[in-house]
């Protein structure tokens, strides 16, 4: 239905030089539906994920959270969404409980510092609140970054290889988050090569080859397209006539 989705993604094309990165990508996401975005490394998965957080901008297309143009309204958009990128760049002198209290006073979220605090206890973070960050492992960085993301109750969630780092305690948290971010009416975009984990979560899945689009939609309609496999096996059949050529 017009307006129903959190974000909206119309022709999003990326070229560098003579590379193309993304190629004319469609697609639409509401409340509530998970995303999975999967494809062979290169296949311009993080590079759409960078334009739909609106770090970079894409070379034709656009990209509309809750009906505004990240491209022409940066600031109100970013405002709805929120982005773990696969290497999260911490503030080093920060302290663990510092970061939380600075994003939720940087996206002026009310209840953020009771909602940090919360996200602390929740990814085994508690011990490490006055930590700087640069004492903290791969994964508690991780960790940290999910938590920050939460801060301010976001309508679009993106996190590209969110399980970087975790152990599986830490995954199933994570996922837990995930679903917990959907129901109360989050999007959230998925982006990994752990298959089976973001099987587990996914409604939707999109498949990425050379920057085009092979599969958009709902994962059932996925199966049924593809003589009703499993996510690994499904990937498999929908890529292995391509080569894996590089792009960002």
């Amino acid at each position: 239905m017009p307006g129903s989705a959190v974000v909206e993604v119309t022709g999003l094309t990326k070229d560098y030089d003579s590379l193309r990165a993304v190629d004319g990508l469609t697609l639409s996401l509401a409340p509530g539906r998970v995303l999975a975005m999967v494809g062979p490394n290169g296949a311009g998965k993080t590079t759409t994920l960078r334009m739909m957080a609106g770090v970079i901008r894409p070379t034709s297309g656009r990209v509309t959270l809750q009906g505004i143009d990240i491209a022409a309204d940066p600031v109100a958009a970013k405002r709805r969404l929120a982005w773990v990128p696969h290497d999260p760049q911490l503030f080093d002198t920060l302290t663990v409980r510092e970061h939380l209290r600075f994003v939720a006073s940087a996206w002026d979220a009310p209840d953020g510092l009771a909602r940090g605090e919360a996200l602390l206890q929740r990814f085994d973070l508690a011990d490490k609140a006055e930590a700087a960050a640069h004492t903290l492992s791969t994964g508690m960085r991780q960790k940290l970054a999910l938590a920050c993301a939460g801060v301010h109750t976001p309508d679009l969630l993106m996190l590209d290889e969110p399980m970087n780092g975790l152990d599986p305690r830490a995954i199933r948290t994570m996922k837990a988050f995930v679903r917990e971010e959907a129901e109360r009416g989050a999007a959230v975009v998925i982006s990994s090569h752990l298959l089976g984990v973001v099987e587990d979560m996914a409604t939707d899945l999109l498949i990425l080859v050379k920057g085009k689009c092979r599969f958009v939609g709902p994962i059932e309609d996925a199966r049924a397209a593809f003589a009703g496999q499993g996510l690994e096996e499904l990937f498999f059949t929908a890529t292995e006539s391509e080569s894996s050529g590089a792009v960002p």
